[in-house]
């Protein structure tokens, strides 16, 4: 598998005349998987970190995210964009969050999760539904992803650089990625892996455990974790995911709340799927 994506990126780099790679690290297991494999591939002088928090960022975040561009061995940028967010006009769209405890937030945006949706909030959100608190939430965190993006290519194009993303299949096949933000690179390595796959994978490239047995999120919005959005694990959810791939017939062992769930959020997933409409005459 390690050899297969570092080839990959090899061939890939080298058919469009890249000099190198950025990739965004946010701290978690799919940058730092998807960075060990560029290092690996190309080499470090030739992979360039790019550290993104804003307002709204864990603390963590940052730590964890140096830590890993140290792991790397990589050389990195920090370069906060929270102004440019408030620039944007991103804040106004939320109650102000200054000088409130991070525990505080954290319940404050679980509560508002279980309270808007009008039946299921990552499914509303998936289909863009809900009322207007709802929609303002929805074009807050997703702009982070977009001005990440706009950042991520305007270092990579001074440098002849490919964007290098970290989505993998679980959040392809679910929808759990920011249309024109996170889904928007050159290159996806490990699409096609499931998360739980992602994980075997960073233990073979010796990722360290600190960033292996974090719990994942997106960080976009305090207290919100993938699995806690998802309504899952991501243990239950790939093996459903991979049963509905090749072996339909053995989810009848499988919780059926939890294959319902699932089914829905991959169909409902598809309008994220869609790029753009375009007429034919």
């Amino acid at each position: 598998m390690k050899n297969k994506i570092e080839s990959f990126i090899k061939t890939t780099i080298n058919k469009y005349s890249f000099d190198g790679a950025v990739i965004g690290i946010s701290g978690g297991i799919d940058s730092a998987v998807v960075g060990s494999l560029l290092v690996e591939a190309l080499g470090k002088e030739r992979v360039f970190g790019l550290l993104l928090p804003e307002r709204d960022s864990a603390s963590e975040t940052l730590e964890d995210s140096r830590f890993v561009c140290s792991f790397l061995g990589i050389n990195y940028k920090l370069k906060p964009i929270s102004k440019l967010l408030r620039a944007m006009g991103v804040y106004s769209l939320e109650p102000p969050a200054l000088f409130i405890p991070r525990s505080i937030k954290e319940k404050y945006v679980k509560n508002k999760w279980r309270e808007l949706p009008k039946e299921d909030t990552f499914i509303d959100d998936l289909q863009n539904s809900g009322n207007d608190e709802f929609r303002r939430g929805i074009a807050y965190y997703r702009a982070k992803h977009r001005a990440r993006m706009c950042c991520l290519y305007l270092e990579a194009e001074k440098r002849n650089y490919a964007v290098v993303g970290t989505t993998n299949k679980s959040e392809f096949k679910t929808g759990f990625y920011v249309k024109w933000g996170d889904d928007s690179v050159d290159i996806e390595p490990i699409m096609h892996l499931y998360k739980t796959e992602v994980k075997q994978l960073a233990r073979e490239l010796n990722v360290p455990e600190r960033i292996i047995g974090k719990s994942p999120s997106p960080d976009l919005i305090p207290g919100i974790t993938d699995e806690f959005a998802l309504g899952i694990s991501y243990e239950d959810l790939d093996r459903i995911l991979q049963k509905m791939e090749s072996d339909p017939e053995s989810l009848s062992e499988e919780n059926q709340d939890d294959v319902r769930r699932v089914k829905k959020i991959v169909e409902t997933a598809q309008f994220r799927n869609i790029k753009n409409e375009m007429m034919e005459l």
